[in-house]
C-alpha cells in the first residue's frame, strides 16, 4: 500500500478510530500520521535477499514507505556496508556477529568471534553490536561478552540483543551501564514480562518489530497491555520490520502501514517518539520527510 495511502486505510478501519484513543495527551495524530517519517530500527539485508533486491531496490522500498532511515545489520555484515555505502544519509549500521559457520545459535562457540568483531568495529563506523541472538543463557560464554560489552562501551554503542528477559538481566549484571537494545521487545515475552522488565532496568531500549499485530490486538483494536508499555515507556520503544526473510521485504509495506496503523491511535507527540523522535536521540541524527528520495 504504502505510506501515501495510508491515510486512507486509517478511515476505512473502523476499529482504529477515535473511540480507541490510547492517550490522556490529547486526540489520536489519525490520518496525519502519513507525514510522519519513519526510522525502521530493525532491518536485514542477508545474503539471499541482496539478487532479488539489490541496494537501489531497498531504498526505493523505503522511500515509498516513508522510511527516512533504517538501523541495518545483515549476514554477513558484507550486506549492511553494500547498503551503507549506497545510501550513508539513509542507514545506521551495526555489526552482527554472524559470518561463514558462525549463526544465531553457536557463534558465541566460533573461535576468534572476539577478533572478527574488533576488526570489523574498527573497519566500519558501526554504530551497535548485533542484532543477536541468546537462545540459551550460557554464563560461560561470561568472557566473551565481558569483551564484546567493553567494545561497545569504548565505542559508546548498543548491544541489540534477540532475547528472552533472563539474558537482558544477566547482561546488566555483568555491566549496569552497558547500553541495550531489546530486539522484539522479547519477542515471545508477554507483554506483563515486557513492562516489568523495561520498569526494572530504566535504560533499556526496545524495538516493537513483529509485535506490530500484537500492539494492533485482535480485530485492530489496540492492545490495553500495549498501550500500558507504549504510555509509560514511550521514550524507550523504536518501530521496525525485521526483513529476516525476503518474504518480509515482499511485505514491507504492509508491515509498515500497520506500524502507522497503530501509531494513528496516540497522541502525535506519542507517535512521532515511537516513529523516529526517539531515533534521532539515540542516534544523534536529524530525520525527516525531506530525507525521502535522497541517499
Amino acid at each position: 500500500m504504502g505510506f501515501k495511502s495510508t491515510a486512507t486505510a486509517i478511515l476505512a478501519l473502523g476499529a482504529f478510530s477515535a473511540a480507541h484513543a490510547a492517550g490522556p495527551d490529547g486526540p489520536p495524530i489519525g490520518a496525519a500520521i502519513k507525514d510522519i517519517p519513519l526510522f525502521d530500527a530493525h532491518v536485514h539485508y542477508k545474503e539471499p535477499a541482496w539478487q532479488r533486491f539489490p541496494v537501489e531496490t531497498i531504498i526505493e522500498l523505503m522511500d515509498e514507505n516513508g522510511v527516512a532511515m533504517a538501523l541495518v545489520s545483515s549476514t554477513p555484515d558484507e550486506g549492511t556496508i553494500m547498503l551503507w555505502e549506497y545510501a550513508p544519509n539513509r542507514i545506521v549500521p551495526e555489526l552482527r556477529p554472524y559470518h561463514g559457520a558462525a549463526g544465531s545459535s553457536n557463534w558465541t562457540k566460533t573461535e576468534g568471534m572476539d577478533a572478527y568483531l574488533e576488526t570489523r568495529l574498527e573497519t566500519y563506523p558501526h554504530e551497535g553490536i548485533g542484532e543477536f541472538h541468546i537462545h540459551r543463557l550460557d554464563t560461560s560464554d561470561e568472557p566473551l561478552f565481558r569483551k564484546i560489552i567493553k567494545m561497545a562501551k569504548d565505542r559508546d554503542i548498543y548491544l541489540h540483543v534477540h532475547s528472552g528477559a533472563d539474558p537482558i538481566r544477566w547482561l546488566y549484571g555483568l555491566d549496569p551501564d552497558v547500553k541495550i537494545i531489546w530486539a522484539h521487545a522479547g519477542l515471545s515475552t508477554p507483554a506483563s514480562e515486557v513492562y516489568a522488565l523495561m520498569e526494572a532496568f530504566p535504560e533499556l531500549l526496545a524495538d516493537t518489530s513483529l509485535r506490530e499485530w500484537e500492539i494492533a490486538g485482535p480485530g485492530d483494536k489496540l492492545s490495553p497491555e500495549w498501550v500500558e508499555i507504549i504510555l509509560d515507556f514511550q521514550d524507550r520503544l523504536m518501530i521496525g520490520s525485521d526483513t529476516w526473510v525476503n518474504s518480509q521485504w515482499e511485505n514491507y509495506s504492509a508491515i509498515m502501514d500497520m506500524n502507522r496503523l497503530w501509531l494513528s491511535q496516540f497522541p502525535r507527540e506519542i507517535a512521532e517518539k515511537l516513529a523516529y523522535k526517539n531515533a534521532e536521540r539515540v542516534f544523534g541524527r536529524k530525520i525527516s520527510m525531506e530525507q525521502i528520495g535522497t541517499r
